[in-house]
């Protein structure tokens, strides 16, 4: 498990780079959810999403030597445009692999960054993570894993530096934190950091239904896989499993997971888009749904929900917004 003084160290290592999202409410929000509602909003940061913490974490926490030799990472896309940007901002090779049904947007933005893209087939099949760890061997990269890697954990944990100190500074000291989490990088991290400096901020994760993995071993007690191709509404954190890393931190220190619809998630979009003026992609918007529409599943008093991420392709935000 990582250490508070990792995640103040990634901190350190951001300052002057990695932006401080703001902590934001809105009325409205709160008379839908029947009590107090706070987004971290985490699609204002750098590429659109948390992810840039962790890259940024990552390659800055590398020695000279292997940094320039390059990276390699493997993402649906957030985790794709972080370590792409970081890898632009200090001057060194980046190779992403991405799914070739990944959104238009995310793929397009990771190029447009300077990093090499390969495609593979995720809903044929294909490994991410064996290719990636063949790319690794063929080019002496250095693979940044997307969420099971403690120095990425690090880097998501400096979102839960910020909340503690903008939940202190509102007053708000006992509440619940929402998470939208598909490998658990987010969770663990932001966990980690509150339990040390907000212990009164309990976190628990959502996601997806039918990707629910986190709650599910949370239950078991153990890493439980998900069955069939990592393919649905929410792209970004569709993962087949928690990570070796991530799960034993959640089991310590988060609640038991939440899953909200597809339903919900595109409502929480609209709301987010009505009332808080931000675009929300539907991985980014798991955890606002549970806050809006799972309220009988939470511990009475506020609630802190993370707006993970922004990078929907148009068309399908359009439509989204439409149906509304």
């Amino acid at each position: 498990m990582i250490t508070i003084a990792e995640i103040e160290a990634a901190a350190d290592r951001a300052r002057g780079v990695v932006r401080r999202t703001p902590l934001l409410s809105s009325p409205v929000l709160d008379e839908i959810a029947g009590r107090p509602v706070f987004v971290k909003a985490e699609a204002l940061q750098h590429t659109g999403s948390f992810k840039f913490r962790g890259a940024w974490s990552a390659l800055s926490a590398m020695d000279d030597t292997t940094r320039a030799r390059g990276v390699v990472a493997y993402s649906s896309g957030n985790h794709a445009q972080g370590v792409a940007r970081a890898a632009q901002l200090m001057g060194v090779p980046a190779v992403i692999l991405m799914p070739a049904d990944a959104p238009a947007l995310k793929i397009e933005n990771t190029r447009a960054m300077g990093a090499e893209v390969v495609l593979y087939d995720r809903a044929g099949g294909e490994s991410r993570e064996e290719l990636g760890e063949t790319l690794q061997a063929e080019r002496t990269l250095t693979l940044v894993r997307p969420y099971d890697d403690p120095m990425v954990i690090a880097g998501q944990g400096t979102c839960g530096l910020e909340i503690a100190e903008q939940a202190a500074a509102l007053g708000v000291t006992q509440a619940t934190v929402l998470t939208c989490c598909g490998g658990g990088g987010l969770t663990g991290g932001i966990a980690t950091a509150l339990a040390a400096k907000a212990p009164g901020l309990h976190v628990r994760p959502v996601e997806p239904e039918g990707f629910d993995d986190m709650a599910r071993s949370l239950r078991r007690g153990e890493i439980v896989r998900n069955d069939g191709p990592e393919v649905g509404l929410c792209d970004a954190i569709l993962t087949p499993a928690p990570g070796n890393l991530t799960f034993p931190i959640a089991r310590a220190l988060c609640g038991p997971g939440l899953v909200v619809s597809d339903a919900e998630t595109k409502a929480a979009m609209r709301h987010a888009a009505a009332r808080l003026k931000l675009v929300l992609e539907p991985g980014g918007a798991v955890a606002l749904a549970a806050a809006l529409f799972h309220g009988d599943m939470l511990d009475p008093g506020p609630v802190i929900a993370t707006l993970s991420g922004g990078n929907v392709d148009p068309d399908l935000f359009a439509a989204i917004l439409t149906a509304g």
